[in-house]
């Protein structure tokens, strides 16, 4: 979530950890637009009358508290116990928030953190990498073992264990049909089973490289994040400083059931828009 894979806290790391935790995630949902601006599109993903959208991975709660103001309920997922209490104590009436990894199905795993994280970095996976130090016990959830309906929106953001994820939402995907954006990192791992797995359950991708959607079968997403690999090891701070204008790290995948577009303009395809789009059931 917050970029850099380097063994050293980043900076903005660093003055997180003297900082109380209210007044940094106040500051971490105020600038991640600008880091992610996926974000910031946001009407062009999530439907106008969703019901449910799902934030898997919630950090300090950027996609929380933007979703809260556009779907009747709001699920979250955080996997760190400090996170996920910090998010319960500040989050609207409308937020559940659940204390746990979302993987393919119930039981407990091993979290895995770099040397001196508290979570503050969103670098914490059940896929350990060398850039984890140490782990902590979190018991898993399966999406569709939490009793969700009516779901428009899910975002995924769990560092290498995106097909579990998704493995464990299968019934919830072919019922409801929700937008999903999904974070891939092709250093962690290869994005292709992904992508084939949503492409059996009717979806197409779309990324955000400028200030276009376009669909993701015709962008080297790879070879890309291979070009611009030493943006993602960059921090949070360095990333998001205003008069820094350069090529973006693009790791976010739009997911849409076929025949969806990304809502609103700015759309690279000669197809109908199709503004909320609800499934048929």
């Amino acid at each position: 979530m917050t970029g850099g894979d380097a063994g050293s806290p980043t900076l903005a790391a660093r003055i997180a950890a003297r900082l109380p935790d209210r007044l940094v995630a106040a500051t971490a949902r105020a600038v991640y637009p600008r880091f992610e601006p996926e974000l910031a599109r946001i009407a062009d993903m999530c439907p106008a009358d969703c019901g449910t959208a799902v934030d898997v991975g919630g950090w300090y709660g950027p996609w929380t508290l933007r979703l809260s103001a556009r779907a009747r309920r709001v699920v979250t997922v955080e996997p760190v116990p400090r996170l996920a209490r910090l998010l319960s104590d500040s989050v609207p009436p409308n937020v559940r928030v659940v204390q746990a990894a979302a993987s393919d199905g119930p039981g407990t795993a091993r979290l895995w953190l770099p040397a001196g994280d508290r979570g503050d970095r969103g670098l914490s996976s059940l896929v350990r990498r060398d850039v984890h130090a140490h782990a902590v016990r979190v018991p898993c959830v399966a999406l569709d073992g939490l009793g969700l309906r009516d779901v428009g929106f899910v975002k995924i953001d769990v560092d290498g264990g995106e097909l579990a994820v998704l493995r464990g939402a299968t019934a919830l995907l072919t019922r409801d049909h929700p937008a999903l954006l999904v974070e891939l990192e092709s250093r962690i791992q290869p994005v292709g089973p992904v992508v084939t797995y949503l492409r059996l359950l009717g979806y197409e991708g779309w990324v955000l490289p400028g200030d276009h959607w376009v669909p993701l079968a015709g962008f080297p997403l790879e070879s890309h994040q291979a070009g611009t690999a030493h943006l993602a090891s960059e921090g949070l701070l360095r990333r998001v400083l205003p008069f820094r204008h350069r090529r973006r790290y693009v790791n976010s995948v739009l997911f849409l059931p076929h025949g969806r577009r990304p809502g609103g303009h700015g759309v690279r395809d000669d197809g109908l828009y199709v503004l909320g789009y609800r499934p048929r059931r």
